[in-house]
């Protein structure tokens, strides 16, 4: 049964700062490629969840995390980043002091960067949403929605237009591409949300009927949560399956 196909493709290099678009990724057995693989960690923090998000600090997503160097135009490189633009307009080297300094004056406590081989994710390696839930969220809220509000890997464009049919998924698997040797998703859970859908990804001003409508709409739900179980390559405009 055909889902639609993929609208758009985001990764996060550095957990919870701007994400980048992407025509082509590779999804790998911890997700796409380079996806959320640093973070920075409060040091006074003794939680289970250490990991500093925009939640606790929304500018962190006004910092663009970006390649300066010789391979910078490589087109869809796996490649970490190598620098962060910062909100002033300033850039600094991404594990360098001088940005660990400028995020912990921010946030008001010190902070390290981390990196992590296998991701740093919140449910799962990979979030999925329908561009007819962020549709209809735009239309109840009454807002302009901006999709980056909430932070998908994948965009996928239904042949509904009905929001939340991502519901009646979780449990099954979607399939990227012809045939049956694309990478695949097993869907898992639907996607709770926090106040992160609530942050303009280019002002990080808060509105907070964004997440009022999610809760109202469909319980706090948008999207869902998955688990890789066939590696591949995803690509804007891949037919995507739904299978048992």
């Amino acid at each position: 049964m055909e889902a639609g196909r993929i609208r758009a493709i985001f990764r996060y290099p550095v957990k919870s700062m701007a994400g980048e678009p992407l025509d082509v990724a590779r999804l790998g057995w911890h997700g796409i490629e380079g996806d959320r693989r640093f973070a920075f960690r409060r040091l006074t923090d003794q939680s289970g969840f250490p990991w500093l998000n925009a939640s606790k600090l929304p500018e962190l997503l006004l910092y663009k995390p970006l390649r300066l160097d010789s391979n910078a135009n490589i087109e869809n490189s796996e490649l970490p980043p190598t620098h962060v633009r910062t909100p002033d307009g300033k850039e600094y080297e991404l594990r360098s002091d001088e940005l660990r300094k400028e995020v912990s004056s921010r946030h008001g406590s010190e902070v390290e960067l981390m990196n992590l081989r296998s991701g740093i994710f919140d449910d799962a390696s990979l979030s999925v949403i329908s561009l007819s839930t962020v549709q209809g969220v735009e239309r109840e809220s009454g807002r302009e929605i901006d999709l980056r509000r909430f932070r998908p890997n994948v965009v996928i464009e239904t042949d509904s237009s009905e929001p939340f049919e991502e519901n009646s998924w979780v449990g099954r698997t979607l399939m990227f591409g012809e045939g049956n040797s694309g990478a695949a998703l097993k869907v898992t859970m639907r996607d709770e949300r926090c106040v992160m859908v609530n942050f303009d990804p280019d002002t990080a001003e808060r509105d907070s009927e964004v997440m009022k409508t999610v809760v109202r709409l469909n319980q706090n739900c948008a999207g869902v949560y998955g688990t890789v179980v066939r590696a591949g390559e995803l690509r804007v405009g891949q037919v995507v399956t739904l299978g048992e």
